[in-house]
């Protein structure tokens, strides 16, 4: 890995043409980076665990899935950033590059602080609806309102890394993630185990470790030569540009929490169905988030390569960095759903020791170690939609594939078909996302390297 130094002005990789070879080099580090985010929160809870007390436990585990609803769903800014950057640096537009940074450095920073401003709300919403024991609540409001204090850095860190993946640069990216990953580990090692702080160490170590990674990250941009916060604040705030950006921020932003809601649903009418199948589906569901590591790697290539070929107006380069990145991403996911098929059992029997929830894993094991293989079409088009800002489409497909994912529910639930009925409506949320972007995208395509042979700039569509 390599930084070409501060004198040579935003010294970053030329657009390339898409290749297997590049589209794998841009696939795995993410890959990698993806991997390590799984690993900050088994250690995060295996210190915890080691003071004994089942309340920070929980607490702890709660205040995880408070922070990621909320981060999560500001992940629109990281992809944003990147479609617009990677559209940027195919026109060869430096200047452009970093005024996209500038401003959502801004829009990161300014949520970020409305989020800390309105913490009491937030918290009193999340801790009524978590239903935990007063015990938990304790530990939970410590850890809370202390990491609630680097929600402006991560989202910082959410701008800066969608930057650095629209250079192509998925190396820095990995980078900063495992810099982030491994300084909160580090961290909460030494203030909860040999500081004695407790919970509050932990939550201490997310913020100090987040603004640590915002530092690094504003360093590595400045060797490529990126100096945001020298733009003009009459650039940063420019009409047009604010609202293309909020525009597409918006849409990616109503698609993931589309997203998330159907995730949702599927555990909530799982655990309807009793704690045997919530257990089994949960063992299994970690099957899918283990493939979706390697799925996102790829539209994150997919973005990025994409994103170029519109900046640089190559259709060409861009239908084959489509399909390249379509191709390699089917490859994966039908490569992770032989090896859950053929190895889901004995990873069923690592992760529990009850028998009724191995038996009742294995007969889902199916359904679930194919959703890798159905998703990767969906992962594969969101990186090319974003990459080519289509982001009204890609929202408004969501929400039909939402309204099929809702009707298979409700034909499941009057067949009687029970938790496979859940299984089979998830695929086929997922084929309905992908089958649907599949459709859109020829006529995307045309229209959108039709404006550009009339000189108009790249809409959002």
């Amino acid at each position: 890995m390599s930084l070409t130094a501060a004198a040579e002005p935003h010294a970053t990789r030329t657009p390339t043409p898409a290749t297997s070879r590049r589209i794998l080099a841009l696939a795995l580090p993410m890959t990698l980076a993806n991997v390590t985010t799984p690993l900050l929160g088994f250690v995060g809870a295996a210190v915890i665990g080691r003071l004994g007390d089942a309340a920070l436990l929980g607490a702890m585990a709660l205040g995880a899935v408070i922070f990621d609803a909320i981060f999560w769903s500001f992940g629109s800014l990281r992809m944003a950033t990147a479609g617009l950057t990677a559209q940027a640096l195919g026109a060869r537009d430096t200047m452009e590059i970093d005024r996209i940074l500038a401003r959502s450095l801004a829009a990161g920073i300014l949520v970020g602080l409305v989020i800390v401003a309105a913490q009491v709300p937030i918290a009193a919403g999340a801790f009524s609806l978590s239903g935990a024991s007063p015990a938990v609540i304790a530990g939970l409001a410590t850890y809370f309102h202390i990491r609630i204090f680097a929600a402006p850095f991560t989202l910082a860190n959410y701008a800066i890394l969608g930057s650095v993946l629209g250079r192509g640069r998925t190396d820095l990216g990995l980078l900063l993630q495992v810099a982030i990953n491994l300084a909160n580990i580090v961290l909460t090692l030494i203030l909860v185990l040999y500081a004695d702080m407790s919970v509050a160490g932990a939550g201490l170590a997310t913020l100090v470790a987040e603004a640590a990674g915002a530092g690094l990250g504003l360093v590595l941009l400045a060797r490529l030569g990126s100096h945001p916060f020298s733009v003009p604040f009459r650039v940063v705030r420019d009409p047009l540009a604010l609202a293309r950006m909020l525009s597409v921020n918006a849409d990616v932003m109503i698609r993931t929490l589309l997203l998330v809601g159907a995730i949702a649903l599927f555990s909530a009418l799982g655990a309807r169905s009793g704690d045997v199948i919530l257990a089994a589906n949960a063992v299994l569901w970690n099957l899918f988030l283990i493939g979706g590591f390697f799925l996102d790697g790829f539209a994150t290539a997919a973005e990025t390569l994409c994103g170029q070929a519109v900046g640089a107006r190559d259709e060409a380069g861009f239908r084959r960095a489509a399909r390249l990145s379509l191709f390699w991403c089917v490859v994966f996911g039908m490569a992770v759903a032989t090896l859950f098929l053929a190895f889901g059992q004995a990873f069923i029997e690592t992760v529990t020791t009850s028998p009724e929830v191995r038996a009742t894993a294995r007969a889902y094991l199916v359904p679930a170690a194919l959703a890798p293989l159905v998703a990767s079409v969906p992962f594969a088009y969101d990186g090319i939609y974003i990459g080519s800002t289509w982001t009204r489409a890609m929202r408004n497909l969501m929400i039909a594939a939402t309204g099929i994912y809702a009707t298979a529910l409700l034909v499941a639930h009057s067949a009687g078909l029970g938790n496979m009925g859940l299984w089979l409506s998830f695929l086929t949320l997922l084929a309905a996302r992908g089958a649907s972007q599949a459709l859109a995208y020829p006529g995307l395509a045309k229209r959108t390297f039709m404006d550009l042979r009339s000189a108009t700039p790249p809409r959002t569509v």
